[in-house]
């Protein structure tokens, strides 16, 4: 098959550029689960919600933004979550399809709504949330429901912590973690740390590393070190090697926000400094990343071993971040292949 080459615009690429793309890429698909949701962002940055003078709908959820990323990157990626049977869920399932991403695995509640966040910005661009889910339909995704077939296909099965929360979800996912394993797929971790919605920091904590052994590639944050570490410092490799890195993890990366990120192996460690852009709202900066990143690695698992390699592809991730906080709301500011190419030629020449 001769491939089409097409820009992408506003997050899609016509149908016949989509089918050859898909074609080629379906041995690289990178399957995310987890949580969908609506994020509400204030219209003006630096207020309260309170203060806020009205809001903004914007899809959201940090293994939906992935799956987006993925594909509008140009990769393969599909979504298995639970949103309500309600216009919001239906809405979501609809964005997906739109963004290329298979939501075969999708499934819709009919007792309990698809989950809201309001995310107020601060002056600084940095987020708070309060989430309205008593329970919503995320938490409710049950292992009969899993699409089994979706999961066996996945190079890459990619999911966070919010789903351990609560049974049935928890479930599921342990579940899910167990089929992609058995076929397999590299298991991706973003713990993805939401204190307010666990009932205690003891329980977040027990609940994240719970599963931390059995993944093959880790996100964390600098500030995430410090919780799971209960007071570690996250520039210490020490801390970061003796307390997170496990004997089966293949690759163990800390983001730094505006500054990069580091990254632990077996052979090696190192850091890829990052690119300054000027933050509008950094919700979905740290999914942009793991997206770039995950992009990268369903087309060659050699970077595990690839320390040159490994570095652009971080570099990559990196650029993927930046681009995303210079617009509001997380999927609306997810970056295409050639934004993140011609940034990185700029910044490259600067």
């Amino acid at each position: 098959m001769i491939p089409i080459k097409l820009r992408i615009v506003g997050g899609g690429e016509d149908l016949l550029g989509d089918m050859n793309r898909k074609s080629a890429n379906m041995d690289s698909l990178v399957v995310c689960f987890g949580e969908f949701l609506i994020d509400f962002v204030p219209t003006v940055g630096g207020v309260s919600l309170a203060e806020a003078p009205a809001f903004k709908k914007a899809p959201g959820g940090a293994p939906a933004n992935v799956a987006v990323c993925v594909s509008r990157l140009g990769g393969s990626s599909a979504f298995i979550g639970k949103v309500g049977d309600d216009e919001f869920g239906h809405m979501l399932a609809n964005i997906l399809k739109e963004n290329y991403v298979d939501n075969t695995g999708m499934r819709f509640d009919q007792s309990a709504r698809t989950a809201l966040a309001f995310v107020t910005l601060r002056a600084d661009g940095e987020r708070e949330f309060l989430f309205f889910r008593h329970p919503s339909a995320d938490m409710r995704l049950h292992e009969s429901e899993l699409d089994i077939n979706l999961i066996n296909k996945a190079k890459i099965f990619h999911y966070g912590s919010i789903s351990l929360i609560e049974e049935p979800c928890r479930s599921a996912q342990l579940a899910a973690m167990t089929i992609a394993k058995k076929s397999g797929s590299i298991l991706s971790y973003d713990p993805n740390l939401r204190l307010p919605l666990w009932p205690s920091a003891e329980a977040a904590r027990e609940g994240i590393m719970s599963i931390w052994e059995q993944a093959d590639l880790i996100k964390v944050s600098e500030d995430e070190i410090t919780f799971l570490t209960e007071g570690g410092d996250p520039y210490d490799d020490n801390v970061v090697m003796n307390k997170l890195f496990h004997p089966n993890l293949k690759l163990l990366i800390v983001t730094e926000g505006s500054a990069g990120c580091r990254y632990y192996t077996k052979a090696f460690k190192g850091r890829v400094p990052g690119i300054k852009v000027k933050a509008v709202d950094t919700t979905g900066a740290g999914d942009a990343f793991v997206g770039g990143l995950l992009s990268s690695l369903a087309s060659d698992l050699n970077l595990f071993q690839d320390e040159k390699g490994l570095r652009e592809a971080l570099a990559f991730a990196n650029a993927c971040g930046a681009l995303t906080v210079t617009g509001r709301g997380a999927i609306p500011a997810l970056p295409t292949k050639q934004a993140v190419v011609d940034a990185l030629t700029q910044y490259n020449a600067s």
